[in-house]
Order: structure tokens, then C-alpha cells, then sequence
């Protein structure tokens, strides 16, 4: 940042000061804790973690409250610590099949292995303002059971038994998986980084593309195979040990979707796939992401790359709500040197005009 105005540093300071003042609000209300972001505002957490790249619910919790609820300045704010931590290496791929699952539908398969569970969802509510809440209104408990012991296999290994769908893309096991938070974006990019990038991107961006798709601009005809939410154990392989060792359990969404068929005259037609992942309850940002996954594919299985959403340079350069945000915040800073000079040009070229039009008029008056 730059300042061109004497006392600038002074103002800035004084900037800050109110920031500070404004965040607080009035006195008198009680100031919000961090465990009651984390646990009230369970879903802004959640989307922080994902864009922000960091599984922290109190440090979410904390650049909520710091950037007075903006999303996107909170993701930066997670971001920028997370820029400081030392890495260690890479924790082991997870199973999701293995997921403590606490809410799966499936919108393929109404009796899919281990039942439909609907846990905590917005999906069946009216959306009418509930003025309980208001008044410091307390719940039912839910009702409880006894934990099942049913399997709950995915829905797309259920197909891919029977040869249905395409066969989950493999990354190639000699080559490193790429690291967006480390290496500059660059052209044409594998799967790995496309899905890190639509990890990473915004929500809003991602679900505009997604709907696009769903409109005709991608060609996507797209089923939800499969939405799961729950907890999965984190496992990081030990050297001195030998062999991996639980760090603890995370809480993700994972979303399958089922896509158009596919085949050729070597390969018999079967449906393709869309994929996405992100922490904590993300429906909307995974369901999105999967869209955009297969979008993004077009080109590796044969399709003819025509929409926004199948571009993957257009899709990963511009889906970053933190670099766009910059991008488009930078014009605040000042540009007077450049504005002046646009200016001046301007009206040098308006006296040309003027010049011009007085000639063309005085020799029409002579005729």
C-alpha cells in the first residue's frame, strides 16, 4: 500500500482505531465469543476453512470476529497465518467410504446400502423468519439411537461394480501431487490442481458456473449420486515408526456426481463423473465443485470445449475470491499520476475535435 498525501501514516493509524471501534459496536451489547462463532455460525467457519486452506475452527472463528463478518477478508486473514506455518509433509488420502457418516442422501438410488440419513439441513425448512430465535429461543433435543453398523458404500462404487460409471481417474503415483499454496498456477493443469483450485475458490463464483452448466453452457446433464457429511480420521505416516499414526477426525462433505454418458466405438457408454470435497458441512461449495470438475474434463474425454465453465485457465484464474478481491480493491489505492495524465489527454484530443469541427464548419460558410 502506498499513501500520496502528507500525514498519511497518522490518518492510517486513525483508520485502524476506527476499525477497531466499528468492530466492537456498541458497548453495551455483549461481545461475541469465538466458541459462539464456532459453534452458531458453524457454516461461515466451515466455508473459511475451505477457502483459507486451514482446519482451525478457532482461528476461523477468530478472523470472522477480526474482519467483522466479510467472508472473503476473514478467508485472507486465514490464509496469510496459514502462509507462516512450518510444513511437515503430507497426511495419508483419506476414505470417505470409512466416513462417520452423520447426514447421506443420494438422489440416484431412493434404497442406496446403509439408507438415506438427513441430518442437519436447510433443505425441508419453509424459510420463513423464526422470530424464536430472536428471544434467546432453546431446541428440542434431538432424538437419539444407537449408532448403525450398516456399511454405507458410495453410490458411485456401487455402479462402478457393474461397470456403469467411468472408472475413478488415478493421478499417475511417480508424479508429486501439485501444491497451489506453494507453486505458481500454470497451463494446462491435471485434475489435481483443478480440484485444489475449486477447493480454494469462491463459493458464489463456483456456483454461478455450476448453474451455468446445468443451463446448457457445458453440455452437463448431472445427478447428485451422493452427498455425504461426517467425521474421517486423519492419518500421517510416521518414518521414525514406520507406519501411520491418527492425528485426529475432521469433519467433511463429499460430493459424487453421477453425469452424462459416455462412449465410443471401443468403449462401451457409461455415466462420467464430477467430484467435489471440502471441510466441515459445504454442500453448496462441494455440489458446485463437482459440477465445474466435470466441466473442466471436456477436453480428456472428448468433448468440445466451448462454455465459460470448461475453460480451465478462465475457471482457475479468476475463481481465487482472495487475488480477485485484490485485484479489484487495488483501485481504491490512489492513481492521480495516471488519472492526470488520462485526463489530459482527453482534453487534448476533445481540442482536437473541437479544432477539427470549427475547420469543417468555417469551410462549409466559405462555399
Amino acid at each position: 500500500m502506498y499513501v500520496a498525501v502528507k500525514g498519511g501514516e497518522r490518518a492510517i493509524e486513525n483508520a485502524h482505531r476506527l476499525l477497531a471501534h466499528e468492530r466492537r459496536g456498541d458497548r453495551d451489547v455483549p461481545e461475541v465469543t469465538l466458541a459462539q462463532i464456532s459453534e452458531q455460525l458453524a457454516l461461515g467457519v466451515d466455508r473459511v476453512m475451505t477457502e483459507g486452506s486451514l482446519y482451525d475452527r478457532e482461528l476461523a472463528a477468530l478472523a470472522i470476529k477480526q474482519a467483522r463478518g466479510d467472508m472473503i477478508e476473514a478467508i485472507f486473514l486465514v490464509r496469510a497465518f496459514r502462509a507462516t506455518l512450518p510444513r511437515f509433509g503430507a497426511t495419508e488420502p483419506v476414505n470417505t467410504g470409512e466416513m462417520q457418516v452423520r447426514r447421506r442422501i443420494s438422489s440416484t438410488f431412493k434404497d442406496v446400502p446403509g439408507g438415506q440419513i438427513l441430518g442437519p439441513t436447510f433443505d425441508y425448512t419453509h424459510r420463513l423468519l423464526d422470530p424464536q430465535l430472536a428471544d434467546g429461543f432453546v431446541p428440542e433435543q434431538p432424538m437419539t439411537a444407537e449408532a448403525s453398523q450398516a456399511a454405507t458404500p458410495r453410490v458411485t462404487d456401487i455402479l462402478g461394480r457393474d461397470g456403469l460409471i467411468e472408472s475413478s481417474p488415478q493421478a499417475d503415483s511417480d508424479t508429486p501431487v501439485g501444491d497451489l499454496t506453494r507453486e505458481p498456477l500454470s497451463f494446462p493443469a491435471d485434475r489435481d490442481l483443478r480440484l485444489q483450485n475449486l477447493a480454494r475458490g469462491d463459493e458464489g463464483f463456483l456456483l454461478a458456473l455450476g448453474y451455468s452448466t446445468q443451463r446448457g453452457y457445458g453440455r452437463n446433464h448431472p445427478f447428485a449420486g451422493e452427498i455425504r457429511f461426517g467425521e474421517i480420521e486423519v492419518e500421517f505416516f510416521a518414518e521414525d515408526a514406520g507406519f501411520a499414526v491418527p492425528l485426529g477426525s475432521i469433519e467433511l462433505t463429499e460430493c459424487q456426481m453421477v453425469n452424462q454418458f459416455k462412449g465410443s466405438t471401443t468403449e462401451a457408454p457409461c455415466f462420467t463423473r464430477g467430484y467435489g470435497l471440502a471441510f466441515g458441512q459445504s454442500e453448496r461449495k462441494t455440489m458446485s465443485m463437482a459440477l465445474v470438475d466435470r466441466a473442466l474434463r471436456a477436453r480428456e474425454l472428448g468433448e468440445e470445449a466451448a462454455a465459460p465453465a470448461q475453460d480451465e485457465e478462465f475457471v482457475m484464474s479468476h475463481s481465487d475470491n482472495v487475488q480477485s478481491t485484490g485485484f479489484v480493491e487495488h483501485l481504491k489505492l490512489p492513481h492521480y499520476v495516471d488519472f492526470q495524465s488520462e485526463l489530459g489527454l482527453l482534453r487534448k484530443l476533445r481540442q482536437e475535435f473541437a479544432e477539427a469541427n470549427a475547420a469543417v464548419e468555417m469551410q462549409e460558410a466559405a462555399e
